[in-house]
């Protein structure tokens, strides 16, 4: 008898269906032959043969129906094993599943947020952000508490109040107050939606620049030249380059330093030492044969002349309106809505594009930003000028009063961010022994600096290939800082400020100076107007109706500025909260 194989997905269930296969044909063959052989067992040999068969055949069966109970164990326990495996596969799939979603639910949570933040910043963006009056609004809140917390501040410490649970109490509640205030600049990410319009400002600027210093043909180009080497310091030169970089801004001009800047009395080999070239036009190409430069003016007149030269601003005589502080009018809307100083802003854009270091010198800014952990957390920036210019254009601070702002902004920022924060400065200095006092008087700040540069700024080695790398790194790295403080009647501490307005967005308030307020040298009258009456108090103080324009000569950070009534004439003090700035704006090209 032929058995057809069959494949069983089971080993052992295919064993048991063989055998009993097998069983059941050795069953019935042997019942047939049993049965014939009773039917013809006539004679007892007959009989006996059957008789033996018949006891071997239930041998037989006996045998295979105890290896059918083996095998119906061995089943049952195969069964059993599969069942658990089977369990123990959907428990794994379960367990993974449940891994999946938890992991799936996160993912999608997080894609949610990035999502959101996404539309948050999109939708700024596509409704143009936040109005002018919201932003405007919510900067003089901001300001309002500055001076309330320099007013209450200079008060505490001129009454000698020995209540210092209560100065303590005071000074953190309006600590925590500002760092509330600070937090509103980014709500809805719109610090991003800020960051993201002014840079799209400057690379308007940018490429305005780039094609008004690089016209098609260099002889027959309205040229503004400009002599690089005014007799002061890196900082005042590098802003007498920028007052004649707006000037030919302002009178569609490109600029050329004379000589191609090759006289540069801080590198032999001139200004393409440091920065790269401001223009494709030599200075030796620009003239047509017998041509000459004319003497700078404004009119009609002056517009004819091909080659004109600038002066100084000290002695320019006719000053045109788009000196600085002035912005132009076609972005004034935008930048007071984006920006807290627009004229930073939009003086920080060519000095931006003046420094644009050369391979030396950005290999060498490289090497030294990379030594300070800017990625790691604030670094908040200190420029202490010691040597020239001391008991002249500015007096002397003490370590202690630049320290002291640090440390408020550090901890405003603590309060803003719920976070405890690190204290890391970088200095800036002239004078290599504040490393020393830094390291003695605050052991609980990581301190960052170079003291060769400091040692290479001194007066008797400034004008050297070294100090110019130096400086130019210190304004870099200030520049990088997330706050300054500083006096800002130093060039180098406005320049870091500057270039501060390129990097961060608005970064108009991220300062605090031990002296002036923000200016350029030469520039236009820095005008404020009254929004709130005042009645003089004692003799050092002036009248305010609103509306009046006020001359202002400086912030004393007391609560207090001084200025000029222009209706009245008379000059003193006025509270700082009562007065707004007054912004020049008129047409550029």
């Amino acid at each position: 008898m032929k058995l057809r194989r069959t494949v069983c997905p089971c080993s052992m269930h295919c064993i048991l269906i063989s055998a009993v296969v097998i069983w059941s044909s050795i069953f019935f063959y042997l019942s047939f032959n049993l049965y014939g052989l009773q039917s013809k067992g006539k004679d007892i040999n007959e009989e006996r043969i059957l008789a033996s068969n018949y006891e071997r055949a239930l041998l037989d069966l006996a045998e295979l129906k105890h290896e059918n109970e083996m095998l119906r164990e061995l089943l049952k326990d195969e069964k059993i094993e599969i069942v658990k495996r089977k369990k123990l596969i959907m428990k794994k799939q379960s367990d993974s599943n449940a891994t999946r979603i938890k992991i799936n639910n996160k993912f999608e949570k997080g894609t949610k947020r990035i999502e959101r933040g996404k539309s948050e910043i999109l939708n700024l963006l596509q409704s143009n952000g936040f109005s002018m009056k919201h932003e405007i609004a919510r900067r003089e809140l901001h300001n309002s508490i500055w001076e309330l917390y320099y007013y209450l501040d200079s008060q505490l410490i001129s009454a000698h109040n020995n209540n210092s649970k209560f100065i303590n109490h005071i000074r953190n509640q309006l600590l925590s107050l500002l760092g509330q205030a600070a937090a509103f600049k980014n709500i809805d990410s719109a610090e991003s939606w800020r960051a993201n319009a002014l840079a799209n400002i400057s690379a308007i600027f940018q490429n305005h620049f780039n094609k008004m210093q690089n016209p098609d043909d260099c002889k027959t180009a309205r040229i503004l030249t400009c002599d690089l080497n005014k007799q002061c310091g890196f900082g005042c030169q590098l802003h007498h380059v920028t007052y004649c970089f707006i000037v030919a801004y302002g009178s569609n001009r490109t600029l050329v330093l004379t000589d191609d800047g090759r006289t540069w009395n801080y590198a032999a080999n001139g200004w393409n030492t440091a920065f790269l070239p401001i223009t494709k036009c030599s200075f030796s190409e620009i003239f047509k044969l017998n041509e000459n430069a004319d003497d700078w003016g404004i009119g009609e007149h002056y517009k004819d002349k091909r080659v004109v030269k600038l002066p100084i601003i000290d002695s320019l005589s006719q000053r045109p309106a788009y000196l600085p502080l002035a912005i132009p009018q076609l972005y004034s809307a935008e930048l007071q809505k984006l920006h807290s100083n627009s004229p930073a802003f939009f003086i920080s854009q060519f000095i931006r594009y003046l420094m644009r270091p050369s391979a030396v010198f950005a290999k060498e800014i490289d090497l030294a930003v990379k030594k300070v952990p800017f990625d790691k957390g604030p670094i908040v920036g200190l420029q202490i000028r010691r040597t020239d210019k001391i008991h002249t254009e500015a007096s002397f601070h003490d370590l202690d009063e630049y320290m002291k702002w640090a440390e408020d902004w550090f901890q405003i920022e603590e309060y803003r961010t719920r976070l405890s924060i690190k204290r890391r400065i970088y200095i800036a200095t002239d004078d290599p022994e504040i490393f020393e006092e830094v390291l003695m008087k605050y052991p609980n700040y990581e301190i960052y600096g170079d003291p060769k540069i400091s040692n290479m700024a001194q007066v008797h080695s400034r004008y050297t290939v070294e100090s110019l790398i130096g400086i130019v790194i210190d304004i870099e790295l200030l520049s990088r800082c997330i706050y300054l403080v500083c006096t800002f009647s130093s060039q180098v501490c406005r320049m870091g400020y500057e270039l501060m307005q390129v990097r961060f967005g608005d970064a108009g308030d991220r300062f605090h100076s031990l002296d002036d307020i923000y200016y350029f040298g030469g520039q236009q009258a820095h005008e404020q107007v009254a929004v709130e009456s005042y009645r003089a108090e004692n003799d050092n103080e002036i009248d305010l109706k609103i509306g009046d324009i006020i001359g202002i000569a400086g912030n004393h950070w007391d609560g207090f500025s001084k200025g000029t009534n222009r209706r009245t004439g008379k000059k003193g003090l006025y509270p700082s909260y009562k007065a707004r700035e007054k912004y020049i704006t008129l047409d550029f090209p």
